[in-house]
């Protein structure tokens, strides 16, 4: 493939036949499975995964969120606030005051 003088189809052409290679080694390996079942040969991994079987359990809690509020008391007194008008200075009595 280093070689640049390849055309187009001569790359499609490669990829065919590596494709075609997988998936002949895939479909081999699957029959080899399928012909020692059947004949009763098991590879070691298949029959460790029978025999060994765990059970896990997970108990996954979020940590416990506790909100104290205090009791709220009901108001007792009343207040009220008037309003209070104070005289203002007019600029004329400002002007007389900051006499120098």
């Amino acid at each position: 493939m280093s070689d640049k003088k390849e055309g187009f189809f001569a790359q499609i052409k490669n990829q065919i036949i590596a494709g075609v290679g997988i998936v002949l080694t895939t479909l081999g390996g699957v029959f080899i499975d399928e012909v020692k079942s059947f004949v009763g040969i098991e590879s070691e991994e298949q029959t460790e995964q029978v025999q060994i079987e765990q059970k896990q359990e997970v108990n996954v809690q979020g940590p416990t969120i506790v909100v104290n509020i205090p009791e709220q008391q009901p108001v007792k007194e009343k207040v009220i606030i008037k309003e209070v008008k104070v005289p203002v200075k007019k600029k004329k009595e400002v002007e007389e005051e900051a006499d120098w």
